[in-house]
């Protein structure tokens, strides 16, 4: 089932980022985000999507922002996409992201942009499935683990 996060789902959210964070390759950032950040992003983006198991358990989110600010940009969103464990190869994500392309396009977006770590290549081939395009490659733009990293830009047009 995909549902709205709301802060109560925070602390089962970070229990399935922060090691993402702290142990991988998948995001640059390197500083494990607290209760109180989710919290307002929760409350700030235009969705912030959970897919949760039978016994309403989270198993991953999916969310997007504009992906630059200024008016300019406002039709032009970024998503984040984690997922737990349990919840990889089992066609969590997918539903994840075609509740949030529906939502988005709803909201009057016209394109979707994934920021995928070139060391992620699960994560470039999961959104080339479905529909990203490789759109730029930006080198050693992340640092993490002692190694500059490439950053890799996907689109998809939704409209």
């Amino acid at each position: 089932m995909i549902r709205q996060a709301t802060e109560a789902d925070a602390p089962a959210l970070l229990a399935i980022w922060n090691p993402v964070i702290r142990d991988t390759l998948v995001t640059f950032n390197s500083a494990e985000k607290t209760v109180g950040e989710l919290c307002a992003m929760i409350a700030e983006r235009p969705a912030f999507l959970v897919a949760q198991d039978e016994g309403g358990a989270p198993l991953g989110f999916a969310t997007y922002s504009q992906f630059r600010g200024g008016i300019g940009y406002r039709h032009t969103m970024e998503h984040t996409i984690i997922l737990g464990p349990a919840a990889r190869g089992r066609g969590v994500g997918r539903t994840l992201m075609v509740a949030l392309e529906a939502h988005a396009r709803a909201g009057g977006a016209h394109s979707l942009f994934a920021g995928v770590s070139a060391a992620n290549p699960e994560g470039r081939a999961f959104h080339a499935a479905l529909g990203y395009a490789e759109t730029a490659v930006l080198p050693q733009v992340g640092f993490k683990f002692g190694r500059w990293l490439d950053l890799v830009l996907m689109q998809k047009f939704l409209s």
